[in-house]
């Protein structure tokens, strides 16, 4: 059977409850023939923190289990979570926030972000953030944006696509560019297999996978999940002109 976590909103209503249902089956266990308190085991309650689930989801009622991982941002917060994680950037700024797990555990198993892509500013150097992270060399993205205009004319973007970057940041560098919808919702997932004891990284949207390669490391790295959004600038031609976001609706892992 598998183990099930699903990060919500922490409730203290429902730590009384598992309480009381946890010493109702102590009184339940003893008051069985042949049950003595050597027979009996104890269920644990609490929230694990230090080991993988088989299934994790956070749905952003809240940002419980997420901390801030916003660089260039001096303070500000420029994201918020209420049933869906909205991250935005500011025009005319280099604004970075974004937010990772707590813990850095995270290894073999499938990555799903739901991510509403928007119509993004025209030639803004703005980037949709979705990736693992261990170090600055071993990193795996996605990572969305209006691209520059020599990439589109590359791709023969038209006007209602974007550009997503598929990337290991190293060990080995690759990365490999797509067209993408403005204006909708996609599952973007990485799933991370181990083939002859190292990582081979599958990257997806919507199911459709779009690039494998063989990873020179394996699952003695474990990684961070994030979301961001950040102008950066290989997404465009120009600082951007408008504000930007991206809206999470849920991250999920699961081996």
């Amino acid at each position: 059977m598998k183990n099930i976590i699903i990060y919500n909103q922490p409730n203290k209503t429902s730590n009384l409850k598992n309480l009381i249902r946890f010493f109702g089956f102590v009184i339940f266990a003893l008051s069985v023939p042949g049950c003595s308190y050597n027979t009996y085991s104890i269920v644990e309650f609490e929230k694990p923190i230090k080991y993988i689930n088989d299934y994790t989801r956070w749905d952003f009622e809240t940002l419980y289990g997420w901390v801030d991982g916003s660089q260039n941002m001096n303070e500000v917060i420029n994201y918020n979570g209420n049933g869906v994680l909205n991250i935005y950037t500011r025009a005319n700024t280099w604004d970075r926030p974004k937010i990772r797990t707590k813990d850095r555990i995270y290894n073999t198993g499938k990555y799903s972000w739901r991510v509403f892509v928007p119509e993004m500013g025209v030639g803004d150097m703005t980037s949709i953030g979705a990736f693992l992270y261990f170090d600055e060399s071993h990193e795996l993205d996605f990572e969305i944006g209006y691209g520059t205009s020599a990439v589109r004319q590359n791709l023969n973007a038209t006007i209602d696509d974007l550009i997503v970057y598929t990337t290991s940041q190293g060990n080995p560098y690759n990365t490999a560019k797509h067209k993408i919808k403005r204006n909708q919702w996609y599952t973007l997932e990485i799933e991370l297999l181990v083939v002859n004891g190292k990582y081979q990284a599958v990257w997806s949207i919507d199911n459709s996978e779009l690039v494998r390669l063989d990873l020179s490391y394996g699952s003695s790295i474990p990684f961070y999940i994030f979301c961001s959004v950040e102008n950066l600038t290989f997404l465009g031609d120009h600082i951007p002109h408008q504000d930007n976001y991206a809206l999470f609706d849920y991250v999920e892992f699961s081996k």
